[in-house]
């Protein structure tokens, strides 16, 4: 189940997949920029996890993960925190959810349609283009519902 946000933010978060440094005065304004047009307040927790998730261009995380991240960083945050910011930026629009089986729970900055590809030895997930996968013959939805879009997650191993 991947839900997709509104593009609310999506110029202010354009702006800050440009910046590729460390966090600095005017990056420090992106993203105080980034959390306000998406309404939220830049709390010192909402700023650090967000130069930890944004500064790196479009990735994936994990709250478990980003917790990791953040405590080798010095962030003074508790995975509570973590996850309730995740999902913040994610009913914000800055964030795409990705639920790639029962047990992980994948956060995306590419808030755009594409698909995935999910390593299954490594738990690394990696972007399809949205061209990219053909998806033919769906069925009609159930009365009262529209398609809203598909999201394709392909599973795959190390070669034996």
């Amino acid at each position: 189940m991947v839900r997709n946000q509104s593009p609310i933010a999506d110029e202010a978060k354009v702006m800050i997949l440009q910046q590729q440094h460390t966090i600095t005065g005017q990056h420090d304004a992106h993203l105080r920029n980034l959390l306000q047009q998406a309404k939220l307040r830049a709390t010192r927790q909402r700023l650090g996890l967000a130069e930890l998730i944004f500064s790196q261009g479009e990735r994936h995380v994990t709250a478990e993960g980003l917790y990791a991240e953040a405590l080798g960083a010095g962030l003074r945050v508790s995975q509570t925190t973590v996850y309730n910011t995740l999902h913040q930026f994610t009913e914000a629009g800055l964030l795409r959810e990705i639920l790639a089986d029962p047990r992980r729970i994948f956060f995306d900055t590419n808030v755009n349609p594409h698909h995935h590809f999910l390593d299954e030895d490594t738990g690394d997930m990696e972007d399809i283009p949205a061209d990219g996968v053909s998806v033919a013959d769906l069925p009609p939805p159930p009365p009262g519902k529209t398609i809203h879009g598909v999201d394709v997650i392909v599973r795959v191993r190390r070669s034996a």
